[in-house]
């Protein structure tokens, strides 16, 4: 058998055995589930609002809060069955990063706490706080020289 045929051939094995993804139904439930997630947090800061608290404040209350239950839920092994079924809507607010880094500190923790959470904790939001902190230090710097250039033209 020539390469070209095996390759075909393990295209189409591939093709007959992989299952085709319902885009509109995930998208939906996305949507939905990202929507309600943010619902919650909004219901939240209108609550620290009414209690007196500041933007500030009641955003900083919100983030605690979500990141906190999201890292319960990913402990009780519920947060990866939501994961499963919204897919984005559920990793792309802050809840997803909390269940990144809770997520190998339960896998490796039977390595010990040093090696194994500490270690292993930051493998997958290793990269986004690296990239996310160097793009807002870039961009602290742009606004920077920008903001400067405007205010000595004044």
């Amino acid at each position: 058998m020539n390469p070209i045929e095996t390759k075909q051939t393990y295209q189409e094995y591939v093709d007959k055995k992989s299952p085709n993804s319902p885009i509109i139904k995930n998208c939906f439930n996305a949507f939905w589930v990202g929507g309600l997630i943010c619902t919650i947090g909004q219901i939240i800061a209108n609550i620290c609002k009414e209690r007196g608290f500041d933007q500030t404040m009641s955003s900083t209350i919100v983030s605690i809060l979500l990141i906190g239950f999201s890292a319960f839920l990913t402990g009780l092994n519920l947060f990866n069955r939501i994961g499963k079924f919204a897919g984005a809507g559920s990793l792309i607010p802050i809840t997803g990063f909390a269940n990144s880094i809770v997520s190998p500190a339960m896998e490796y923790k039977s390595e010990g706490y040093v090696m194994g959470v500490g270690g292993k904790m930051f493998t997958v939001a290793g990269p986004v706080l690296v990239f996310g902190i160097s793009a807002s230090i870039l961009v602290g710097i742009v606004y920077l020289i920008f903001n400067t250039q405007t205010m000595t033209l004044v």
